[in-house]
């Protein structure tokens, strides 16, 4: 290979932080819809998570970018009314929001999901109880949009699977199989299903459906966009793609000039360059990033670029966490330099931050100031009056000579 196109540790972490939307200024006053659709376009896609600690997962990736925005710009795109809506719903990186543009390029993956050659628990289901998921269709068009807690015959709930009855089941595989789709959230982020062409803009569902290989080129554009520079299993995770359609995809966009491999300082593995990323001098961030953040969700990407070892601990006993319960990394400039364990207390109108931890070699001087403007920042952000800072500890100490 040659040196042209070889990178150093450094440049690829200031191409992937580009990459995601941190080598630009945050809107100087109150950010708009049209940033907040930007910003998601950028990424491609926001993982959804029903974990409401600090405040749900969709939400934070923004305010990471955009600072203190108005929140019901996402629920519009998301859940508002077919002139309003901007995204919709699927399992892309887990369950995500993606743009409605991309809708046409997973259609390959819905039907694969109804013809019944996906694997998984929803296929499995759908094996035996193709009559009773017809069934449940037919409520849905009759009746919808529609909850699965609503359905006349639903069933009891059968064990795992976060405790799903047969007929969250049936509804999960018409989702996945682009059958139906969420029309809203409601109560405790509650799923309504309703039928797709009921949901979506007519101008979309027009939208001619590429073939299986041109719609995952261009997922894998998406996601060379959305990393910079990256793996071929980063490229793959980033819309969950199978693992030979993605190398004889790659394939054909390194022969077409879209990516470049390259050797990546510190990396064991190939690299691929988006032939469009940015290649910034400096970066000059400064973000508090939610654990599902696409920064920083693949952990060992994180390691490899930050050399930052993250793992959520929401599921770890309490005696065995060692930063605590829903911790988020904080960036300043272009390193991940501490972490910070977060809770919304909307009772008393309190960020509280039980916790917060440096990285070797960091020190509290440098990072104290910004840290607490940011969490400042969130505490405005969602609406809470009060911030209550650890005393202890070396940022602890230094927030309290700060006063």
């Amino acid at each position: 290979m040659s040196s042209k196109n070889k990178i150093g540790a450094d440049l690829a972490r200031r191409i992937a932080l580009a990459a995601q939307g941190f080598g630009i200024e945050r809107p100087a006053g109150a950010s708009n819809l049209g940033h907040v659709k930007r910003t998601i376009d950028r990424l491609g896609l926001l993982q959804i998570d029903s974990v409401n600690v600090l405040a749900r997962a969709h939400y934070l990736p923004l305010f990471s970018r955009l600072g203190n925005y108005d929140s019901t710009h996402l629920d519009g795109l998301a859940w508002g009314r077919n002139s309003r809506r901007g995204l919709f719903e699927f399992w892309a990186h887990e369950a995500s929001l993606l743009p409605l543009a991309s809708q046409p390029l997973l259609r390959w993956r819905m039907a694969r999901a109804a013809a019944g050659t996906s694997k998984g628990k929803l296929q499995e289901f759908r094996g035996g109880n193709a009559a009773y998921i017809e069934e449940v269709r037919r409520e849905v068009e009759v009746r919808g949009p529609i909850a699965a807690s609503e359905l006349t015959n639903g069933g009891p709930k059968r064990g795992p699977w976060w405790g799903w009855n047969d007929g969250k089941l049936a509804l999960e595989w018409l989702f996945f199989a682009g059958i139906v789709t969420t029309a809203t959230r409601r109560g405790t982020f509650e799923r309504v299903y309703d039928l797709t062409e009921r949901v979506l803009p007519s101008e979309i569902l027009a939208l001619r459906t590429p073939s299986p290989d041109e719609a995952q080129r261009e997922l894998l554009r998406l996601s060379a966009r959305a990393l910079g520079v990256a793996t071929e299993f980063d490229l793959r995770d980033y819309f969950r793609l199978p693992v030979a359609d993605t190398k004889a995809r790659l394939a054909e966009l390194v022969e077409a000039g879209d990516l470049v491999p390259v050797e990546v300082e510190g990396w064991n593995r190939p690299g691929f360059l988006d032939a469009a990323a940015r290649q910034p001098r400096q970066i000059e961030a400064r973000a508090l990033l939610a654990p599902f953040d696409p920064l920083i969700w693949e952990r060992d990407r994180t390691e490899r670029i930050f050399g930052f070892f993250y793992r959520i601990e929401i599921y770890t006993p309490v005696a065995k966490r060692k930063h605590g319960y829903y911790v988020l990394p904080f960036l300043l400039g272009d390193r991940l330099v501490g972490r910070i364990d977060l809770k919304s207390d909307r009772l008393n109108s309190t960020l509280l931050v039980p916790a917060a931890h440096l990285e070797p070699g960091i020190e509290a001087r440098h990072v104290a100031a910004p840290m607490r403007e940011e969490l400042r920042l969130m505490a405005d952000w969602l609406g809470l009056g009060h911030l209550a800072l650890p005393r202890t500890g070396a940022l602890g100490r230094e927030w309290s000579r700060m006063g």
